[in-house]
């Protein structure tokens, strides 16, 4: 199987940096607004900063995958004299927490890195450096490079745009077309 090069795209996080100020909440929210920079809500974006404020934590935390159920990890950590748990670190969206779900619709929300753009908002707009964008190559097999990732992400952008409902109603469609 031939093997391919994969760019693999991160946001590094140095939570000693971060001071709080939130300004990669506020220019992710209006990155993504429709139309972009028309509107302002934290509550949208795709990064929220954890906080702690009589522990002095601040932690930028992104939003990932969606996961259906909650998980068993309850730990807590201790990191430079600070206490987290699990919870603190994950960057799911479950049912435990409304952490990354749109508000409006409740449909879960995952970073996307603004595609689209050389670096993602958050890491440009970042005054204090706390957030670093880096680009990787790994190899990987091309057939599970193409398949079932693109497909994913092109499946949660629809959904994104016009809602869950509208894509499975045209899956189903589909569907039918294809078994007549």
């Amino acid at each position: 199987m031939a093997k391919i090069k994969k760019t693999i795209k991160t946001i590094k996080v140095d939570a000693d940096r971060c001071n709080g100020c939130r300004g990669c909440e506020i220019i992710c929210s209006a990155y993504h607004a429709e139309p972009k920079y028309s509107s302002i809500n934290p509550a949208k974006s795709r990064i929220q900063v954890i906080t702690h404020r009589l522990k002095d934590i601040w932690l930028p935390v992104f939003a990932g995958e969606y996961t259906p159920a909650e998980c068993m990890g309850r730990d807590k950590y201790i990191i430079d004299g600070k206490e987290y748990d699990e919870c603190t670190f994950c960057r799911a969206t479950c049912p435990s927490r409304d952490l990354f779900k749109d508000p409006d619709s409740g449909l879960p929300l995952k970073c996307d890195m603004c595609e689209g753009e050389d670096e993602p908002m958050c890491v440009k707009w970042c005054l204090n450096d706390v957030l670093t964008y880096e680009e990787r190559e790994i190899e990987v097999d091309e057939e599970e490079e193409a398949s079932l990732e693109d497909m994913e992400i092109g499946l949660e952008s629809l959904a994104d745009k016009f809602g869950l409902d509208k894509v499975q109603d045209a899956v189903a469609r589909l569907s039918q077309q294809k078994k007549s």
